[in-house]
């Protein structure tokens, strides 16, 4: 029954490491090999530019950050060094160079025909994943209007306007004043929406989620989240905000790690996937893996199988299971890629 599913993971942080991700690695997440080897169709590639010191999920503000040392560490451009702008496309850069090297078994999807012509040709096989490149927090925005186009450009087709702190956009879950979406966040949204980008409403605090989906007009994503039915923290979404997002027509990405379910391994992913399903409906949950997050997760890429099992456990049909490993999550891209 794995093998008959197409698996799309909405979160992995892997471009951050300086691994290749055509070789099998015995530390992180994720790679191609471990990709195939679990059968993941579409992997969401999600761009890290900054995160605080002392990172928690509580509150945090933007005055430091661990990227800097990780990028001169790992032989980063020097461009990259002082720049979120230029990390962000060069870890785009990165996944770009990966495919082409791949001999066809990495793919960069940008538009709805992408995506198309490359699951007509992984039919029948494993051996060929798709990735779509995110942002996790849109400081590396600044307040340049035309930033939006170089990064879309770039092929970002999903953004979050936060991550661990604040922005000039909106406020985080995890930031000091956790507020709402500011004038330049509204237009954030809007210029998403033009240019047939994914809102990602992953980390963003409760006044963000309710501003967002008031003025959202297209599906609405949270890439990588846990639901408070089962796991209740600062982190997770209330069932409210799960029924909101599901109105726009959009997905729940359920994380993988602890702070997300409540749990260590793949049994409680399940659980809180059945909270999502029971509240949101079975067309709006999804994965949100948060692979090589710098979190523990009960198996990495290779290991899918095991979700796909305790989904069995908990009574779902392989109908139902097929729409939450990746069918709606695919739904989702057919209709917001441009």
């Amino acid at each position: 029954m794995h093998a008959r599913l197409l698996i799309v993971d909405l979160h992995a942080d892997s471009l951050l490491w300086g691994r290749d991700l055509l070789d099998r690695a015995r530390r992180g997440h994720v790679d191609v090999p471990r990709l195939s080897a679990g059968n993941v169709a579409v992997q969401a590639f999600t761009v890290v530019t900054q995160t605080p010191r002392g990172q928690n999920i509580e509150s945090n503000d933007d005055r430091t950050d661990n990227i800097t040392l990780l990028a001169i560490a790992q032989l980063w451009p020097p461009r990259t060094w002082g720049s979120l702008r230029q990390r962000g496309l060069y870890q785009a850069e990165r996944l770009r160079d990966t495919a082409r090297d791949s001999h066809g078994r990495l793919t960069v999807v940008r538009t709805r025909g992408d995506l198309a012509g490359f699951l007509e040709r992984r039919a029948g096989r494993r051996d060929r994943t798709a990735a779509f490149l995110g942002l996790e927090g849109a400081q590396s925005l600044g307040t340049d209007p035309a930033a939006l186009d170089e990064l879309s450009a770039a092929g970002y087709r999903m953004i979050a306007p936060v991550h661990f702190f604040d922005t000039v956009f909106a406020g985080s879950a995890h930031g000091v004043g956790k507020g709402g979406l500011t004038a330049a966040g509204r237009a954030l949204v809007a210029g998403l929406e033009e240019r047939s980008m994914v809102l990602d409403l992953a980390h963003a605090s409760e006044k963000t989620i309710d501003d967002a989906l008031d003025v959202a007009r297209r599906p609405v994503v949270v890439s990588h989240t846990g639901v408070k039915g089962t796991c209740d923290n600062a982190r997770n979404l209330s069932d409210a905000h799960l029924r909101g997002i599901a109105r726009t027509g959009g997905v729940i990405g359920v994380g993988f790690w602890e702070t997300a379910v409540c749990g260590r391994d793949a049994g409680a992913i399940a659980r809180a996937i059945r909270h999502g399903v029971s509240v949101a409906g079975i067309e709006h949950v999804a994965l949100g893996s948060d692979f090589d997050g710098a979190v523990a997760t009960p198996f990495d890429a290779s290991g899918m199988a095991a979700l796909t099992e305790a989904l069995l456990a908990e009574g779902f049909a392989e109908a139902d299971i097929a729409r939450i490993m990746g069918g709606n999550a695919i739904r989702v891209l057919q209709s917001a890629l441009p």
